[in-house]
């Protein structure tokens, strides 16, 4: 093969698998003759589809990379169905489809050459694709499909927004950029943290004025945190809105392909019953229960010997026993997630979603509900659980392990093992306050050395013992670096050849890019603030300055860290959306609880509120109470349950109002809306001006005769007869 005069430039890379370990010499042989058919097989569906493919070696041994490209006249023929298909079904389109290959290649975005490839190549072929998907069983040994990194955007674009872009939001034109080079789906996320950050920066003063004047729970900050929060959230929803017309994936889900499933059946062949999923999606709610349930017992416990248990013990190693919270938590908890995500998607998959966004939506739903149960219950637990109840929860657990333990140790004269002094001065009033610090300062800035930081030592450690010594973040060594040649590859390829392998092969390492962490990391941060800010008001300060970072350690993650994000189109971020505002809702029921409970007594010496405990916002004491615990349970939990629940209404209320307002500021009349009435509108009169039906034109010109049988009274006019009557008659 003779050497290429220049570097490739593929559109897609699809990663197959030759080999599998420790087998047998028979097996060897038959498993290289399985990979050789497989390998035959793609070479000729892809070709036979009208694409180049040809084959290279990779870098681990039994890795092969195929690299494909797609010649001007498949892609004229890929963007011309696309046109077709969004105009049978109501996508709005700017162009109408033609028999005319009048399709320029070059004008086509970067990112919407690879979404129409990648499509083709992925769909099922009841959608005219060639039906190679990763994992599926008939390609079984194909496993993954992926593109390339354009450098010269990545190096542009970290320098934009690390240089010029120094400010807290994204304007439409960066947006564009970006869904031109890595398509909607990622642009549309870029967009949300934008538009989110923005919004923390009209509320942040708030937050740091009543921060600096430690007014937690207060009831006018808490007002107006969930005015802020529903506002941000009916706001975004209409920003979405324009942004889909903007980029015209309005409807985007109604021409999307039909998913193919890991067993290669097309989920849309066979006609499946909406009930039928519908009772599957219901079937699902039992077992997200039942993990939910084991993993709040499972926290609870892990929070009772945290926050009673460890300040109790003084026997022998209490030193070790304080880190026994974190060890537990280190060691069940992600158990405890793992089986479940397996569940979650079997459970998924049974359902027979026909297109990838519904799958990906629920799987994404399944996922957060647990994952925010991780994140919030600490909170929850002490707000709830240790303020209005620790002292009388620290004396039972303090004498529950007095009672069981002491008697058997003082036995063998070893003393005791519990503190014998009041359980409530074990107790630590600013525990809400350290919670919050550490949930929205400490576990951000380590999940941004996670993403970024991290990877970069993972990597080293990789190539320091594959031999190849520590790698930087493009994945070269530091010192002055060796070329290796296999020893059947050809040592005369072009230069340009090499590097263009070195470069596929370090990408071919990465790991996949998906949106799901991401969006996951914002939603529970938003939870934090809507949820609880009430607690520390500076979290929302505290959110504003993670984000202005997390916009370009999310960037640079992309270009670095990850694999090329493969385009999707899409119109709404989905899931996440209906995430959002149970959010709020359920913001409106703990801010209002948080308030009546803890909020600060106008009269030091006279308190008024339900609670009096050494926390500083506390009330009343819950052990000075009379009557039984039940009762005292009874009279501190059921006012706040009442306000709570008045507090749903008017939430409920409140957004009426903010979205009835914001639909008339931001969309009624607005350039988008009228694009949006006008574009399909316009299509369709191109369509039937050029099948000469666009109007039927009446020419005034022509005489009517009359005649027939009513001619006499067609005829004869009695209107200006009576106009000169009546003038003569005035």
């Amino acid at each position: 093969m003779a050497s290429p005069p220049s570097a490739p430039n593929p559109d897609l890379l699809l990663v197959f698998r030759v080999s599998s370990k420790s087998l047998s010499k028979q097996e060897a042989i038959e498993n290289a003759k399985a990979a050789e058919s497989e390998y035959a097989r793609i070479l000729t569906t892809l070709r036979d589809g009208g694409l180049k493919a040809t084959g290279r070696r990779g870098e681990r041994n039994g890795q092969l990379l195929i690299v494909i490209c797609a010649p001007e006249r498949t892609l004229s023929r890929l963007v011309l169905r696309e046109r077709h298909s969004d105009f049978l079904r109501g996508l709005p389109t700017s162009e109408l489809p033609s028999l005319s290959n009048d399709i320029t290649p070059s004008q086509i975005s970067p990112a919407d050459r690879i979404r129409m490839i990648y499509e083709y190549i992925t769909s099922s072929p009841a959608d005219d694709g060639l039906g190679i998907m990763p994992g599926s069983k008939h390609w079984s040994r194909v496993e993954s499909l992926m593109a390339l990194h354009d450098r010269r955007f990545n190096s542009e674009w970290l320098q934009s927004w690390t240089r010029r872009q120094i400010g807290f939001a994204i304007g439409f034109a960066e947006l564009d950029k970006l869904k031109h080079q890595f398509g909607e789906a990622v642009a549309l996320y870029f967009s949300f943290l934008s538009c989110y950050t923005h919004s923390l920066l009209l509320f942040a003063p708030l937050g740091l004025l009543f921060g600096l004047l430690k007014m937690s729970y207060n009831s006018i900050y808490s007002s107006l945190l969930m005015i802020w929060s529903i506002t941000f959230v009916e706001f975004w929803r209409l920003r979405e809105k324009k942004l889909a017309v903007r980029w015209g994936t309005r409807g985007a889900t109604r021409v999307e392909r039909r998913r193919y499933a890991e067993d290669g059946e097309d989920m849309g062949g066979t006609k499946f019953p909406w009930w039928k999923r519908d009772m599957r999606v219901a079937a699902s709610v039992p077992l997200i229960t039942l993990f939910g349930l084991l993993l709040a017992a499972l926290l609870t416990g892990i929070f009772i010997i945290e926050a009673f248990v460890t300040q109790l013990y003084q026997g022998p190693g209490s030193q070790v026993v304080s880190f026994s919270p974190t060890i537990l938590f280190i060691a069940l908890v992600p158990r405890l997630l793992a089986v479940y995500q397996t569940y979650a998607v079997s459970f998924t998959e049974w359902e027979r979603h026909t297109k990838q966004s519904e799958h990906e939506g629920s799987l994404a739903l399944k996922t957060f509900a647990l994952s925010s149960i991780v994140a919030y219950s600490g909170l929850a637990l002490s707000a709830f659980v240790y303020v209005p109840f620790g002292a009388t929860i620290m004396g039972m657990v303090q004498q529950t392990l007095s009672s069981r333990t002491d008697g058997f140790f003082a036995t063998a004269g070893k003393g005791t093992l519990w503190e014998q002094n009041p359980g409530v001065q074990k107790l630590n009033p600013a525990r809400l306050q350290n919670q919050m610090f550490a949930f929205t300062v400490t576990n951000q800035a380590i999940n941004a050395f996670l993403e970024v930081g991290l990877p970069f030592i993972m990597r080293g450690i990789e190539g320091l013992r594959s031999g190849k010594g520590f790698s930087n973040g493009n994945g070269n060594g530091g010192g002055k670096k060796k070329r290796v040649v296999f020893e059947d590859e050809n040592s005369g390829a072009a230069k340009e050849e090499r590097e263009f392998l070195e470069k596929v092969r370090h990408e071919v390492s990465l790991p996949e890019y998906t949106l799901f962490g991401d969006y996951s990391e914002m939603v529970t941060q938003f939870g934090y603030v809507a949820l609880w800010s009430t607690i520390w008001p500076l979290a929302s300060v505290m959110a504003l300055l993670n984000n202005w970072l997390e916009l370009r350690s999310d960037a640079f993650k992309i270009v670095e860290h990850n694999r090329r994000p493969i385009p999707v189109r899409s119109d709404s971020i989905g899931p996440w959306l209906d995430s959002l505002g149970f959010i709020t809702w359920l913001a409106a029921l703990t801010n209002s609880a948080l308030v009546y409970l803890f909020r600060p007594a106008p009269d030091l010496s006279h308190l008024s509120t339900i609670l009096e405990t050494s926390h500083p916002h506390t009330a009343v004491n819950v052990t000075s109470m009379s009557g039984t615990a039940a009762a005292t349970y009874i009279n501190l939990t059921v006012p706040a349950l009442i306000i709570a629940l008045a507090s749903s209404h008017g939430y409920i209320l409140v957004r009426l109002l903010v979205r009835h307002i914001l639909v008339r500021v931001v969309w009624r009349g607005s350039p988008d809306e009228l694009k949006e009435e006008n574009a399909d509108r316009q299509v369709k009169a191109q369509y039937l001006k050029s099948l000469g039906l666009d109007k039927a034109e009446l020419h005034g010109d022509e005489n009517v005769s009359v005649d027939g049988l009513d001619a006499e009274f067609w005829n004869r006019d009695e209107g200006l007869y009576e106009i000169q009557k009546v003038v003569k008659e005035a």
